[in-house]
């Protein structure tokens, strides 16, 4: 049965380097070998492209960025079983984020996780290829759409 919880307004960033490799990061309440691209809810009053500056910054510490693009069309993924409930203080049953493509023109040095609320223990380029193999597997077809996505953009 679908869950009646409503879906988190959130936004996610591809952010690239100057090879084109994409930033993930392992979620601290998730250690395990999983990572992520940035992502976050966005707040009562703000707009997607402000969230993803705000989110992008609280959890990398990256500020020096070009957005190279929008991504049309907001992709969704619902939580498993055994998570519905208990992320997000059990309010959403999953989430529809906007994303974005960013160039972070800045060096490694700038990429810093110990952020106020740290989220994440550790980061790391990686080639686009591979987004969809590092990934938690509810996030799966997301990550899919957004390799697309990166395919038809880098190239």
């Amino acid at each position: 049965m679908k869950s009646r919880l409503p879906m988190r307004q959130g936004v996610g960033i591809i952010v690239l380097n100057k090879n084109n490799d994409v930033f993930v990061a392992k979620r601290k309440d998730n250690p395990i070998d999983k990572w992520q691209m940035p992502q976050g809810g966005i707040d009562f009053n703000e707009t997607p492209f402000e969230a993803m500056i705000r989110e992008l910054a609280e959890e990398t510490s990256i500020k020096n960025i070009k957005v190279l693009k929008e991504i049309e069309k907001s992709l969704e993924y619902e939580l498993p079983p055994n998570l519905l409930g208990k992320i997000w203080k059990g309010k959403f049953r999953g989430q529809k984020q906007k994303w974005y493509i960013v160039k972070f023109l800045g060096n490694d040095e700038e990429i810093n996780l110990n952020t106020k609320h740290p989220e994440f223990i550790e980061w790391k380029w990686i080639n686009y290829n591979l987004i969809t193999d590092v990934i938690v597997d509810f996030k799966k077809e997301v990550y899919e759409k957004l390799k697309i996505e990166l395919k038809n953009f880098i190239h």
